[in-house]
């Protein structure tokens, strides 16, 4: 019967342990104590050249912050860093214009982005000839 009550008691304190760190994590996600919800954040802006670690600006009401953010430096595609897409396998390449083409449809706009729904990209087409001699 004592063990039970023992084995019982630890259950509680157990319990009682993991309610605590779960309060502590939302706690830290609140930690700059706004109440404001409607955040307007601009693009994020290198701190040298085009690419790189920066910041970004997010005002609400009479309050602003800036975060922390980065754009990677292969990035250079005309939409921006902020409007992810999911695009479709390269099509064939044009004879007239040397370039292949592909779409994407917007899959995600961080921080309300303005994003195009649907974008065109394009790249020069390979020079190489690939061929198909794996595993024959």
């Amino acid at each position: 019967m004592q063990v039970r009550s023992l084995l019982l008691l630890l259950a509680l304190i157990l319990v009682a342990a993991a309610a605590e760190a779960g309060k502590n994590k939302k706690e830290k996600a609140k930690k700059d104590g706004s109440k404001c919800e409607d955040w307007r954040w601009g693009p994020c802006v290198p701190n040298s050249k085009d690419c790189g670690p920066g910041y970004r600006e997010g005002t609400c009401k009479d309050e602003s912050k800036k975060l922390k953010c980065k754009i990677p430096c292969n990035w250079k595609k005309k939409f921006g860093a902020d409007c992810k897409y999911k695009f479709e396998s390269w099509g064939g390449c044009s004879a007239q214009t040397g370039l292949k083409t592909r779409s994407g449809i917007l899959k995600k706009a961080l921080y309300n982005a303005q994003c195009e729904e649907t974008v065109l990209v394009t790249k020069p087409c390979s020079s190489k000839i690939k061929s198909k001699s794996k595993g024959q």
